[in-house]
């Protein structure tokens, strides 16, 4: 990824530590995830593939979204 702009996740302000979760939209229209205290190791996502994570992520629940 060339000079992505990455996005920090909103609950980022209330950790103490400055770790997060950020984002970026991937030229080829994926999602690209990283710890901010790791951000060579990036997770590219389709949209339906982040869908079902984040659904699988707050317990699988029919509904969660």
């Amino acid at each position: 990824m060339s000079n992505p702009r990455w996005q920090k996740s909103s609950f980022s302000t209330a950790n103490e530590n400055g770790d997060c979760l950020e984002a970026s939209r991937t030229p080829n229209n994926t999602i690209a995830l990283r710890e901010s205290d790791a951000p060579r190791t990036v997770l590219a996502l389709s949209r339906p593939a982040l869908r079902a994570f984040l659904r699988y992520a707050r317990g699988g629940v029919p509904g969660n979204r």
